[in-house]
């Protein structure tokens, strides 16, 4: 997979209370990802870019939420999450990476 790719694939972690607890206690990630991204490409992306050994991958499809706005109704727009889990003794420090 090329570099480009890997950026394009991954957007970034997603943090929230749920994903915090995750981390802590079951040693998975969860990242926002392209809404196209494949869950074999998002184990080579992060295998790739955080040097560490994935074990599984489950994604989420986020439907967005319906929002009233002065001008009626909007939509905000669909994402996907991935949940990580890596290998025992693997972890991921986002301060570091490259």
């Amino acid at each position: 997979m090329n570099q480009e790719r890997i950026f394009k694939v991954l957007l970034g972690p997603h943090v929230s209370e749920k994903a915090t607890v995750l981390a802590d206690g079951k040693d998975q990630i969860v990242f926002k990802v392209d809404t196209t991204a494949t869950k074999l490409e998002i184990k080579k992306a992060v295998e790739q870019l955080f040097n560490v050994k994935v074990k599984a991958v489950a994604t989420l499809n986020v439907k967005g939420k319906t929002k009233r706005t002065m001008r009626g109704l909007g939509k905000r727009a669909d994402w996907k999450k991935a949940y990580v889990s890596l290998e025992p003794g693997q972890d991921i420090d986002f301060a570091s990476a490259e």
